[in-house]
């Protein structure tokens, strides 16, 4: 870790004022340190104290703690007693939740970006026809992309899409959140999703995509997700294993009758 006793703000940092207004000045200064980690600090770098934090934007104690804390929750910062606070070296990691690729990086702290791989209208494999409910040899919309986060691949994404309820997706933006546009342009928001999680071996086109060997270690999400009861999509998520941590938080509440089971929220 870079670790300087008074380490100092670049100016593109100082010179941004907190204002008065809807949005709270520990939001206003989260961003700040968040753009901050981004695009001017390295993985190892050392935050300016609290106190120069304080002096620097003119707020509270508080304001600075919870501005930092939430960082420090989102895995973009990390606390070393005796030492301070600094930019983190960890895999991006992710909390067990319902939502698109560019949400959940956004959440983690990376900047996401998309690739378009393959994307075509074509007949579906006879499993996923009926995951979609749709009839033999009807069509969908099939589309692979390569997932990155601040320029590192992360997943390949291999989706199938109902095209009854997304129709000319193909000339939708596939490299923006899918997700999204499902809401704001097709009215079918994703709220619900069945989603399981293995361990694999990374099969060899797609260790090409994310630069890792053949049979290296990955984790795979099947998941088929749904707008209310209707099946909208089902994707196979194949993520770097040394990139991606999953987070849950686990109780000892189980389903009616049966073993405690992790689910999508």
């Amino acid at each position: 870790m870079t670790v300087s006793e008074n380490p100092t703000l670049p100016d593109r940092a100082v010179q941004q004022v907190l204002a008065d207004g809807p949005i709270p000045k520990h939001e206003q200064l989260r961003a700040i340190l968040l753009d901050l980690c981004r695009t001017a600090l390295q993985p190892g770098d050392m935050l300016p104290s609290e106190r120069k934090l304080v002096d620097e934007y003119g707020v509270s104690r508080i304001t600075v703690r919870e501005a930092v804390g939430q960082l420090v929750a989102d895995g973009v910062l990390e606390r070393v007693p005796g030492k301070g606070t600094f930019v983190a070296r960890r895999a991006v990691r992710s909390t067990l939740h319902l939502a698109s690729f560019h949400e959940d990086m956004r959440r983690a702290g990376a900047i996401p970006s998309t690739r378009v791989l393959q994307a075509e209208r074509a007949v579906p494999p006879p499993d996923v026809a009926s995951l979609l409910r749709l009839r033999p040899f009807d069509e969908a919309f099939h589309i692979v992309r390569l997932r990155l986060a601040n320029e590192q691949p992360i997943s390949v994404d291999d989706g199938w899409y109902n095209p009854a309820y997304l129709p000319d997706l193909l000339s939708a933006d596939l490299e923006a959140s899918l997700y999204e546009q499902f809401d704001n342009k097709y009215g079918v928001p994703i709220n619900r999703a069945e989603q399981s999680v293995a361990a694999r071996a990374c099969p060899a086109e797609t260790a090409r995509h994310l630069q890792v060997d053949e049979g290296d270690p990955v984790l795979v999400f099947d998941r088929v997700s749904y707008s209310d009861k209707l099946p909208i999509e089902r994707a196979v998520s194949t993520y770097r294993g040394d990139r991606y941590q999953l987070q849950m938080s686990l109780d000892e509440t189980s389903p009616q009758g049966g073993s405690n089971t992790g689910q999508v929220r």
